[in-house]
């Protein structure tokens, strides 16, 4: 992993994480992506607290080491706590997280590794505990999270070790 960044941040600071990163560079494209972001964390089926699952299982996947610092608020009061948090393991399917919970984490791992490899008795878990409508909005937050960290991790400047913990909202 690069320490040295590639794109340096945008000089024009904000106060919002994201227009403050590299990603401000390109305000023409930043402005769609914040709007996406800010709708499925405020507007799809799945609580935040569940979305956040997804998206902190992505940062373990991804190592991207500012996703896997950051909690967002609105998943806090939610009802996401570092207990919880703490059992985003690779072993999360033997924790005391709910089957629900470990749906959420074990199609965020099929989606991310193997999409194509859900089996039978999988797909007839997932349908049985979510909605359609549910399942698409998962996947939409996968995509969204595994973008945004893969960028952030390729446009280097990750530190080496882990960050503190950081509690932050949604950007808008």
């Amino acid at each position: 992993m690069s320490k040295q960044p590639r794109v340096s941040a945008n000089p024009v600071q904000t106060g919002n994480v994201v227009r403050d990163s590299a990603l401000g560079l390109v305000t023409e494209t930043v402005d769609p992506y914040l709007r996406f972001n800010y709708a499925i964390w405020h507007s799809g089926p799945l609580t935040a607290a569940e979305v956040e699952l997804a998206r902190l299982r992505n940062a373990r996947k991804v190592n991207c080491v500012f996703c896997k610092a950051v909690r967002y608020d609105i998943a806090i009061e939610a009802g996401l706590d570092e207990s919880k948090v703490e059992q985003i393991t690779d072993d999360f399917d033997q924790s005391e997280l709910s089957d629900r919970e470990k749906l959420i984490l074990s199609y965020t791992d099929y989606y991310l590794e193997q999409p194509t490899a859900l089996t039978a008795e999988f797909k007839h878990q997932m349908n049985e505990e979510f909605s359609a409508a549910e399942i698409v909005h998962l996947s939409m937050a996968i995509m969204l999270c595994n973008c945004f960290s893969r960028c952030a991790v390729s446009l280097g400047g990750m530190p080496e070790h882990d960050l503190p913990r950081m509690q932050i909202s949604v950007p808008e």
